[in-house]
Formats: C-alpha cells, structure tokens, sequence
C-alpha cells in the first residue's frame, strides 16, 4: 500500500515530443459549416436579386389593372388607355410577326453604331483635351457652343446632308451620346491624382508607358459611369429620330400604331424599348465591371 500511495505522489513528467504518439489534424465541423452559410448567403442573394425587382414591376401592373380596367377619370384619364391584357395580347401577336424582330434589331443596329463611334471619339478626343491644355484652349468653347444643341433638333439639318435616313439617324444617335462621354472623359483626366504620375516617372516611365498604365485606367470609372449615360440619351434620341424621319425601327413602329390608333401597340413599342435599353446598359454596366475589376466594389 505504501509503494503504492508513493507511486501515486510521485509527480509525473510529461511526455517528449518523440515518445508522443503522432495524431492525425481531426476534421473539425467549422469548415462544412462554413460552406453551408456561404451557400445560404449565396441563395439569399440570388433570391432577392430576382424577387426584388419584380416587387415594383408588380406593384405597377396592380395599379395600371386597377385604373384602366375602372376606367378612372381623375385628373389623369385612364378610360381610354388599354388594359394589362390587352397589351399582353398585342405583344403575343406582335411577337409572332417577323416584322416585330426587324425594327427590334434595326433599332439595336443603330445604337450600337452610333454609340461605338460616340465611344471612340469621345474617348480619345476626351483624353486629348484632359492632357493637352492647347487642344483644352481650342476645341473646348467650340465644343460647349453645341453640347446645348438637343440632338432631336438636328433631324431637318441630317434630312438635308445625309442621302438616306438610316445615315441620318446615325449621326443622330452618335451626336447625343458623343457628349456625355467626352464631358465624363475629361472630368476624369482632370480628377486623377498628380502623384500617381509622379511615382511612374519616378520609376523610369516614359509618356505613352504612363498614358497606357496609369492614366487611362485610372480614368476609366469616370469614363463608364460618362459611357452609362450616353447609352440611355442614345436611345432616347435614336427611337425619337425614328419616329420623325425613320421607315423601320422600334420607335417608327411605336408612331405607327398611335397613327393607327392601336393604343395597345403603343404600350409593346414603349415596353420593348424599355428592354433593349434595359440590357444595352447592363452589358455596359458588366464590361465597366471587368474593366475596373480592381476597384473595391467591382465585384459586387
């Protein structure tokens, strides 16, 4: 009893890293868990991403139900505005018919011409006045002499110059989303930090080296956010010379149904504009998105 109750006391050492027993690393239950709520977070934002939207689009149709279908005289009058189903039936109709595709894309084809040109020569001739301040002193006052000029008001003057409308309708668009990135385009060059430059010279960087990597894409936020706007003031402008001048399109289609007093028609041309302008900026929205993928909020 005595050898074993000094057994006992005697204070024991612990053992040396060799005489452990290796054990392996037990997989712990944090990391599924982990995986599971980045699934759940990722679910969750899918799900507003999808629902949230259709919350106003919803609400709208409600209230446009409501008052046609009343025939609601107000101070607004809706007896004589087509109701939800009616504009469903006319676009089902429309959509069955090749010409419906037609006007769609000759509309499309026009903004992404005239906005492609606006694009590159907005850009360039923006970066040349932000950097040069000769080419800021000369072609500047020109330039806000007729910025104001509203480009709808330049479609007797293109019915005149141009030998078709279709040419017409393009220089149309290209001059209304021409300013607004210009306008972007400058503002960016003048906002940029002098240092950055600074610290490329410093480390050896020629001129075209540091207008190549440094300043262009640093300006290029400020020449999306220009590039955002100029698609929405091209569709405006494109779909409003078609309705004056155009023979096909989505906006000579919308005029010809008011023409024609279907109301309904009306409402699909407005709607389909809304999409195509609709998609047009989000493909906008997505390439500024890789573009400045090194902005902190880019991914979002």
């Amino acid at each position: 009893m005595a050898h074993i109750a000094a057994t006992e006391d005697r204070p024991t050492t612990p053992p040396s890293a060799d005489s452990a027993p290796a054990t392996a690393p037990t997989p712990t239950a944090d990391a599924p868990a982990g995986i599971a709520e980045q699934r759940r977070r990722k679910l969750r934002r899918t799900a507003l991403t999808i629902v949230l939207p259709i919350i106003p689009i919803a609400a709208f149709v409600a209230v446009w139900y409501y008052l046609t279908a009343n025939e609601v005289v107000a101070w607004l009058r809706f007896n004589r505005m087509p109701t939800p189903g009616a504009v469903l039936d006319s676009l089902v109709e429309r959509v069955s018919s090749g010409g419906y595709y037609a006007d769609l894309f000759a509309s499309l084809q026009r903004i992404l011409i005239g906005f492609g040109l606006a694009a590159i020569v907005g850009i360039a001739l923006g970066m040349l006045i932000g950097r040069s301040e000769i080419a800021r002193k000369t072609l500047r006052p020109f330039i806000e002499m007729i910025r104001p000029i509203p480009a709808i008001a330049l479609v007797p003057l293109t019915i005149l110059l141009f030998p078709s409308s279709e040419q017409g309708i393009v220089f149309i668009t290209f001059f209304a989303a021409f300013f607004p990135v210009l306008v972007s385009t400058i503002h960016a060059m003048d906002s940029l930090p002098k240092v950055w430059e600074e610290a490329a010279q410093t480390m050896g960087a020629g001129r075209w080296t540091i207008l190549r990597s440094v300043v262009l894409p640093g300006a290029m936020p400020g020449i999306f956010a220009g590039l955002s706007v100029a698609m929405g003031v091209a569709w405006i402008c494109v779909v409003s010379a078609e309705m004056i001048s155009g023979q096909f399109g989505i906006g000579y289609y919308t005029w010809q149904s008011y023409g024609l007093l279907d109301y309904a028609g009306v409402v699909v041309g407005m709607l389909s504009i809304g999409a195509l302008g609709l998609i047009t900026a989000w493909i906008v929205e997505l390439i500024g998105r890789r573009v400045n993928h090194w902005l902190p909020r880019a991914s979002r």
